[in-house]
């Protein structure tokens, strides 16, 4: 069963007027001729919030293409972009879109031999990079970028030497070219076509080397035809950003915005989301769930904290909330006489505080990436909240389904968009098939013949289900699933997010149990939550205090109690600091390394083993 019939026609609708569209280039030209003086981005800028124009935006865009035809990018030219989300970057995007060539999306946070690998592994002529501390990472592998022509940066001024521009010189440079071939860059444009590449999206790496994802624009269309299509984002729409461009969440963003026309408001950093959204008054928040586990987790502690009757009220209205949770995971329903009190003196405040928080406006939470705890759900839903939860992979471009604004069926991931088919393999793997998938890994045939079968279903490699109204339930990662020494099949992923809702303290958690007699989890704490259990400013040994560990092990028998004998947690490490980025532990959007940390922390691991008798 596929989306309702009215939105099917609604997609078709889209799609007949996109049917002219042969690039994002053109999906962007198209919205710049219906909406030029309308404000398509606001950002700050001086310490102020700064709305441009799709004039304004197209003007400075086309002035940096043509400075990358001065430095002589040609068409299908791989070109990378490294920085975080702002409106500099979409300007340098819309750029190498322009002028036909295909983008390289990279994270700001990776290494300098992280780049050097996308740059070498792509094949990469350019490279348009954040500010002067990307710029150094690059200089200290330039030996080894033979490839890399010229560097551009988005800010600040370049030192002396002739690899690095600022974006003004390029601008220069583009003046001039455009005196001497002014008809150089419609052409670009115009030749371009839908099987031709848009951008190549490397995978997270969490279990392995990055690999290319190949994205035409074919694929990007197609997920505008349909976000927007089926009512997800709409033109009145202001939409929180925070997402980096270098994740295929963010990229299927970026094509609804154009097409839509939608208001793009960028976050200054994922610190200040919050405050951005009670400053700016978005209408829609696309992110992953540890964001809103954040959001749910702050909510708790700050409620729990208080005192008096109000603080007695929230404590009951947590227990209530709880008891609410366990009966909608078996599919009954709560009541009490407790729960309609806590319905009418509770919720309405909390949900109050939460939309005043992020700026009264808010109509939706989108949420994606990785999978979101029931749990969570359930809270924002109760507090009256949308919360749709969607599914995609970088080999999908983020989209196959979604739960859409009065559709939603908490748990899962919704229904498959039309023009995507989805089915469920012998054992249990989701595959799907439509103008979603890429056309392959860059340069690994092999691999892309490992995925994407000759019937041109693409193997996710994520373990599922499809209800009886054709709703997609993920289970978990095929290659994650856990076989304990007895012989029973784990999901780590939903052990992990049910963990981090039982506790604010809790705030990371690998689940370890592989070819094990029981199961037993690695976690970390919350900085600000350590230092009010503990009573001791450092992290280190405040994680490592009684009163922490007393304070999970609640947590872990609260979980406990709702596992089968099999699932439960026997032993857990408190590690004396939490997982970072720059260590190696979390991908940019905050999902955890798993083998990284499992390598990492072998010796903690091993730990929990040693007599292996916890029966």
């Amino acid at each position: 069963m596929a989306i309702a019939e009215s939105q099917v026609s609604s997609m078709q609708r889209a799609r007949s007027e996109l049917a002219h569209v042969n690039s994002v280039a053109g999906l962007f030209r198209a919205r710049l001729a219906t909406d030029a003086s309308r404000s398509a981005a606001r950002f700050k800028q001086s310490g102020a919030w700064t709305d441009l124009s799709w004039a304004a935006l197209a003007a400075l865009a086309e002035e940096a293409a043509w400075g990358l035809l001065a430095l002589g990018v040609k068409k299908g030219d791989l070109v990378a972009l490294i920085g975080a989300t702002r409106i500099e970057w979409t300007v340098c995007d819309l750029a190498v879109a322009f002028v036909g060539a295909v983008a390289v999306p990279i994270y700001h946070s990776n290494t300098a031999e992280e780049i050097q690998f996308i740059l070498e592994n792509s094949g990469a002529v350019a490279a348009l990079v954040e500010d002067n501390k990307q710029l150094g990472k690059l200089q200290s592998v330039r030996a080894k970028l033979p490839k890399i022509a010229s560097v551009i940066l988005m800010e600040g001024e370049p030192p002396a030497g002739g690899w690095s521009h600022s974006l003004e010189q390029l601008k220069a440079l583009g003046r001039e070219q455009k005196k001497k071939a002014p008809g150089e860059l419609e052409a670009r444009i115009e030749a371009q076509q839908r099987d031709d590449l848009s951008t190549i999206i490397y995978t997270s790496g969490t279990t392995g080397v990055p690999k290319g994802v190949m994205i035409t624009n074919d694929n990007m269309i197609f997920t505008a035809e349909v976000t927007v299509g089926s009512g997800l984002l709409g033109r009145e729409d202001s939409h929180l950003l925070f997402l980096p461009f270098a994740h295929s969440f963010a990229q299927i963003i970026k094509t609804a915005w154009f097409c839509s026309g939608l208001k793009m408001i960028f976050a200054e950093s994922v610190d200040k989301l919050v405050d951005n959204a009670g400053e700016t008054g978005p209408t829609v928040l696309s992110a992953v769930p540890r964001v809103y586990e954040k959001a749910y987790n702050s909510v708790i502690a700050s409620g729990m904290a208080g005192t008096g009757l109000q603080g007695a009220l929230f404590k009951l209205a947590m227990r209530e909330f709880e008891l609410y949770a366990k009966a909608k995971e078996k599919g009954a329903v709560h009541s009490s006489f407790a729960f309609s009190v806590t319905k009418k003196l509770v919720f309405p405040k909390i949900h109050e505080k939460l939309s005043k928080r992020f700026g009264g406006r808010m109509k939706q939470f989108v949420s994606g990436g990785a999978p979101l705890a029931r749990k969570i759900a359930y809270f924002f839903d109760l507090l009256g909240f949308q919360m749709l939860e969607g599914y995609g992979l970088t080999e999908t471009i983020a989209c196959t389904s979604i739960n859409l604004p009065g559709q939603t069926k908490l748990g899962t991931v919704g229904r498959a968009f039309p023009g995507i088919e989805v089915k469920i393999a012998e054992d249990g793997e989701i595959l799907e098939r439509g103008r979603n998938i890429m056309r392959g890994y860059l340069g690994l045939p092999d691999a892309t013949a490992e995925v994407i079968d000759q019937d041109r279903w693409f193997h996710t490699g994520d373990i599922g289900e499809i209800d009886n109204d054709g709703y997609l339930k993920i289970t978990d990662r095929k290659k994650d699933l856990i076989k304990t020494s007895g012989g029973k099949y784990i999901a780590p992923q939903a052990i992990e997010g049910a963990l981090k809702t039982m506790s604010e303290l809790i705030s990371q958690v690998v689940v370890i149990g592989d070819r094990r007699k029981y199961v037993s989890v690695l976690l970390t704490v919350a900085d600000d939550q350590v230092k009010k259990v503990s009573g001791s400013a450092a992290y280190a040994e405040g994680s490592q205090s009684a009163a922490v560990r007393a304070r999970v092990q609640e947590a872990v028998d609260k979980l406990n109690a709702t596992l089968p004998q099999y699932e439960t947690i026997k032993r857990f490490t408190i590690l004396d600091r939490d997982f970072s980025q720059e260590q190696g532990e979390l991908t940019p959007t905050m999902k955890v390394k798993r083998k990284a940390c499992t390598v990492k922390y072998a010796k903690q691991i091993d730990a929990m083993y040693d007599g292996e008798s916890a029966d």
